[in-house]
């Protein structure tokens, strides 16, 4: 791994690593004298909106399809206000890839806009916010023009776009555009959103009759039918294969039923009395034909058509709030007062309150008593909590990183929403606070102060102590993703570790690809291959050079502890993970767990993201609950009886790495060192030693390639081998009429009976297979590749093809298929392996004889972000050949890349809004004194939308006598005591420990006599001698894990113990 070192030093060079010059950058700038002709250049951008980059979308395609994909690459938005909120819905869009993006701003950058928007810097203090934005934004993506509007807008400019988004300006104003977006015709979205210190709101009008298209994002619902009766309703059962998802008053179509047929005829039917493994069907079926078998079920997903208030009468009458946070659920009647009130400040005084004056507060509080006043019936609010009121007028100027970061996310996706109709909009205020960030300590007005720096908005809401703690706070993030960077921009913007005491490391063992780039914002094209922890902190350095920052590139685990030693650990102050996997995060959980420090833990999928504080003594670790695991297809179903495409694609990615990757290795691994090799597969002298030497054997003979013919050859076998003789050899040995031991059909559901498939030249799809084949097999022989082959409709590609003698098959009587579902292996073990094994050594050694010198063969990885390496493509074609054997509806390349990719879906408004809601929490962490119903956990998903929140959830107690412990508490004895003292030590405390252990090895248990004879042994040279201890010069302890019962003889789970003998 490569050293890290601080930002600044020689290996984290900034310039080279952030700035090149851009070429083809599509920016329009525009004052009062040429507007016009922006937004007409704008408007006139002739990007065709159906190229989509499927390498650089890959992940964001994965949640949104190529159909929404193509609604916002036809999309024109406009963005009023560049202040942090502004900055960040920018960030997002751009990022998305819509069409075109125009940044409205008639103000200037500031030194109080450098806490909350990370593309200006000193520099740019006195230039215009847009112009001065504009330049990084379109670093972002060179495909969307941005555009930049520096007058004063009219309604006439709005026309130009689909969606317009106010972070800034007074509500007549805000009034005013709507009422002309609401009955424009089309209708224009129009979002007004507001970040002031804790609190934020967001309104959205959509106008008179929005309709959306998929409610929720989620693949319709499918079952697999077992039963239909003739009535009415009709009852509809399941095979128990996995839990229905379908919801009482669901349209349904039915496809493949046998018997009633009347079913297959397309038309959507409503359900009700929806169970686990039934419903009941709303239809009179006692004159269909009766049920025979099969059939599978399909959720109809129906548009919604929404009637949108424009603001001048939602204002008024509000309606539902959307709620985050049920500890405060009268709190959002109460913002709807406050942001009003604030808005009438404004306009009378012309300036926001002052933090910290109490005459300003008052002024507000009575303002929104006035409103209040006017309000009738249950409309009016009953408690006006002035405290909380207080809070808001300190913060009113201000705008957070956090929060910009989380309502930036938010507000972003719901221009998605509008763009395309793809999820459902937020309906239509949403308001929110987060007052328990604040100090546990009063804030006294001296502590609101500002002190001319770029953290002044900052010190208007915590005050100037939280602030010198952040400063010199002493943080790892571990991961420099999507997560990683978003962190990152927040905690410079914060000033989080910028002071002379503070530090930040983060590490990442990756590298940058492509596919990162649409939502990692801190990484540019030219950053591709290069290290991601290094590019990103060089690209934090640049939004405050200030941040004392450390890159490294080793992957935090058991293995890297030499790095992240004892002391790394207990200098840290917080540990912030940005990781995309369960056993990584469990890792530092562990360590954080260990040596009792904050962990603030996030993730994201889709539209939906999870946040979780891990808090000493006050909260559950990560590891206490665990979601439950995947359930997982049972082998035989992969191999021989697929019901659904995941089945098909997980067999194909099986495949394509047992002949492409592991195959290639096994024949290296016998060449490199064939004496090792041979000695290993007798040593193992089993089934699976034998299946491997038999693949090699194949590999280096009747499989061997040395022409690209052979490999056309090979592929062409390989087709007829798989969906043709496979099928004919398992309907063969079970018969479509074919029966169980207990005399059930044997093919009932969920199993489907296959069909044999006929290879033609003339199918697109079977050329294509060959194509991919041949290509690849030749990739792990060395074989040139001719330029034909490439190219699908080629009559010399065809006409290879059809040279290729394909034998008869012919079915055997003995095969022996599996047909177990606990089954884990395919192989069957024999008696007579090693023997076996031995003659085929032998014939390895044959074949070995005639190869060229320093023959290898070139093993393949699977590599899902490439699309031009034909690996999707063969995957994609294996699968859907399978499919078509199994009558399984096929799929696309795309979606075959991500399901056997494993792609994770993700977007940038989600890893926005999660790093927002953790950094709330960081002002927690790191302020101290915080109690548990302070901290919140998160869950959202702006697809529907949803946001909940709620206090975490505290560690399980253990009680022992007048003692009390945690997952927390770990015991330390500060001396070198004997196997005597250390069991004498615990009856001191009323445990009697039977059982003592050092990683993995048992040093004591009570039941063996010989360990007694360990007594006056000290404990560390037992550990040293069994469990062949090693302790690192830097450590002064180690570890032990005992069992313990008490007086009565129940066990009883004690914390860890650490020994220091040092």
């Amino acid at each position: 791994m490569l050293p890290g070192k601080k930002a600044g030093e020689d290996d984290v060079k900034t310039e080279s690593l952030l700035k090149k010059p851009r070429v083809d950058c599509l920016i329009a700038t525009t004052n009062s004298n040429s507007s016009s002709h922006s937004l007409g250049t704008m408007a006139g951008n002739d990007r065709n909106p159906a190229e989509i980059d499927e390498d650089l979308h890959s992940r964001q395609l994965a949640v949104y399809g190529r159909e929404t994909m193509r609604r916002l690459a036809a999309s024109n938005v406009l963005i009023s206000g560049m202040q942090g909120l502004g900055a960040e819905v920018a960030k997002n869009l751009i990022l998305a890839g819509v069409k075109s993006v125009t940044l409205h701003d008639e103000g200037s950058v500031e030194l109080w806009d450098l806490s909350s928007n990370f593309l200006f810097s000193e520099e740019d203090i006195g230039k215009n916010r847009a112009l001065a934005s504009v330049q990084k934004l379109q670093e972002l993506n060179n495909a969307v023009v941005i555009s930049t509007l520096t007058s004063r807008i009219s309604k006439d400019h709005l026309s130009h776009f689909q969606a317009v988004v106010f972070t800034n300006g007074s509500l007549d104003k805000a009034i005013e555009f709507d009422d002309y977006c609401h009955h424009h015709n089309p209708p224009i979205a129009f979002i007004r959103a507001e970040v002031r210190g804790l609190f934020g709101n967001v309104f959205c009008d959509f106008g008179p009759e929005f309709t959306v298209l998929d409610v929720d994002g989620e693949e319709p619902h499918t079952g697999i039918i077992a039963s239909i009766s003739n009535d009415n309703p009709a009852l509809v059962s399941f095979v128990d294969d996995e839990r229905l998802e379908f919801q009482d008053g669901d349209l349904v179509v039915f496809s493949e039923v046998r018997g009633m047929t009347e079913l297959n005829d397309g038309k959507p039917r409503r359900i009700k009395n929806t169970r686990p493994y039934s419903f009941l069907l709303e239809e009179d079926t006692t004159k269909f034909g009766e049920y025979e078998k099969g059939g599978i079920v399909t959720q109809v997903k129906q548009p919604k058509k929404l009637n949108f208030r424009p603001l001048r009468l939602a204002l008024k009458d509000p309606g539902y709030f959307l709620l985050s946070d049920f500890a405060k659920p009268f709190r959002p009647p109460l913002l709807h007062l406050a942001f009003q009130a604030l808005d009438e400040f404004v306009a009378k005084l012309g300036r926001y309150p002052v933090a910290g004056s109490a005459g300003d507060a008052q002024r507000l509080i009575d303002m929104v008593n006035a409103l209040n006043e006017e309000l009738a019936g249950d409309a009016k609010v009953g408690d006006i909590d002035e405290k909380v009121l207080q809070h808001f007028a300190n913060g009113s100027r201000a705008v957070l990183s956090p929060m910009a970061a989380m309502f930036g996310g938010i507000v972003g996706q719901e221009v998605v929403k509008a763009c395309s109709g793809k999820f459902h909009p937020l309906f239509q205020f949403f308001y929110f606070d987060s007052v328990e960030s604040l100090p546990v300590e009063p804030l006294e007005p001296s502590d609101l102060v500002p002190s001319n720096s770029r953290y002044d908005p900052q010190i208007a809401v915590f005050g100037s102590k939280l602030q010198k703690k952040l400063e010199q706070a002493k943080v790892f993030v571990v991961g420099a993703g999507a997560l990683g960077c978003e962190f990152l921009k927040n905690l410079a913007l914060m000033g989080v570790s910028c002071g002379s005491q503070g530090k930040l490391v983060i590490t990442d063992d990756d590298v940058i690809e492509k596919s990162n780039l649409s939502r990692q914002f801190l990484f540019r094209d030219w950053n591709i291959g290069q290290a991601k922890s290094t590019v990103a902190a060089a690209a934090a350095v640049l939004i405050n050079p200030s941040l004392q920052i450390e890159a490294l590139q080793n992957r935090a685990s058991p293995d890297t502890e030499n790095v992240f030693d004892d002391a790394f650990w207990e200098s840290l102050d917080v540990v912030i993970n940005a990781l995309d996997n369960v056993n990584a995060r469990l890792y530092i959980d562990s360590k954080c767990l260990y040596y009792q420090k904050p962990l603030l833990e996030s993730g994201t999928l889709g539209t939906k993201c999870n946040t979780q504080m891990v808090i000493p003594h006050l909260t559950e670790n990560y590891g206490a609950s665990r979601d439950p695991p995947e359930k997982q297809a049972p082998m035989c179903t992969v191999h021989s009886f697929p019901h659904n495409i995941d089945h098909c694609l997980t067999w194909a990615r099986s495949e394509f790495e047992g002949l492409l990757e592991k195959t290639p290795n096994e024949v290296n691994s016998f060449l490199s060192s064939p004496a090792e090799y041979k000695a290993a597969m007798r040593s193992a002298g089993d089934a699976q030693a034998r299946e491997l030497l038999e693949r090699v054997i194949e590999c280096l003979s009747v499989e061997r390639c040395e022409t690209f013919q052979d490999c056309i050859g090979w592929a062409r076998l390989k087709f007829e081998d798989y969906f043709s003789n496979r099928v004919k050899q398992l309907t063969f040995t079970f018969p479509e009429d074919a029966a169980t031991s207990t005399g059930a059909p044997f093919w009932s559901a969920p199993k489907r009976f296959p069909r044999a498939l006929e290879f033609s030249v003339e199918d697109r799809d079977h050329r294509h297979f060959i194509m991919a084949a041949s290509i690849l097999r030749a990739e792990t022989f060395g074989i040139k590749i001719p330029d034909w082959a490439k190219k699908l409709d080629n009559r010399e590609l065809a006409d290879a093809i059809k040279s290729v003698m394909v034998p008869e098959f012919q079915p055997k009587k003995d095969a022996k298929i599996v047909t177990d579902e606990k089954a884990t292996s395919l192989t069957t073990a024999s008696i007579d392996d090693a023997a076996v094994i031995d003659g085929l050594i032998l014939k390895l050694e044959e074949l070995s004889a005639v190869l060229a010198p320093g023959f290898r063969m070139s093993p393949i990885q699977f590599e899902k972000d490439d699309d031009t390496n034909y690996h999707v493509d063969l995957i994609s074609g294996l699968a859907n050949m399978r499919a078509r054997n199994y009558g399984i509806p096929e799929v696309d390349k795309l979606k075959a890349k991500f399901i056997a990719g494993r792609i994770i879906p993700a977007i940038a408004t989600t890893t926005a809004m999660a790093t927002g809601f953790v950094c709330l929490e960081l002002y927690k962490a790191l302020g101290g004194g915080h109690k548990l119903d302070d901290y919140r956990n998160t869950f959202a998903n702006l697809a529907l939308p949803l946001f909940t929140m709620a206090e975490p959830v505290p560690p399980k107690e253990i009680k022992h006598q007048d003692m009390s412990w945690t997952v927390w508490d770990r015991w330390t004895i500060k001396e070198n005591l004997t196997l005597r003292e250390l069991l004498q030590w615990f009856r001191a405390k009323g445990l009697t420990a039977y059982s003592i252990s050092c990683g993995q090895s048992l040093l004591y248990n009570s039941i063996f006599p010989k360990h007694r004879e360990r007594m006056d042994r000290k404990v560390v040279d037992l550990a040293r001698e069994i469990a062949k201890l090693e302790v690192p010069s830097y450590r002064r302890h180690f570890d032990i894990v005992v069992a313990c019962e008490d007086e009565e003889e129940n066990d009883i789970d004690i914390p860890l113990v650490s020994i220091y003998f040092r």
